[in-house]
């Protein structure tokens, strides 16, 4: 990561089978491959798991908040809230 506070940047991913533009800041996407990693999924998967849980949300969040939301309960222990 060059700098804490880069701007966000474009990837695509694959959510059953459709191809999707993602912008997240460098930071999240790098705890997006550790969580995908420590979680033993290729990092398509793990967004796929986490839009499926996104959409049963009431109101659901767009798919780059609930990909941070999710990084941060992960990291505070709080994902199964």
């Amino acid at each position: 990561m060059d700098t804490l506070y880069h701007p966000p940047v474009k990837r695509s991913v694959e959510i059953a089978g459709h191809k999707t533009s993602i912008s997240l800041e460098p930071l999240f996407w790098e705890l997006l491959q550790s969580a995908a990693q420590r979680e033993g999924l290729p990092l398509n998967a793990l967004v796929a798991q986490i839009d499926a849980e996104r959409i049963d949300a009431d109101p659901a969040p767009g798919l780059a908040t609930a990909l941070r939301l999710w990084l941060v309960a992960d990291l505070a222990g709080r994902r199964d809230q």
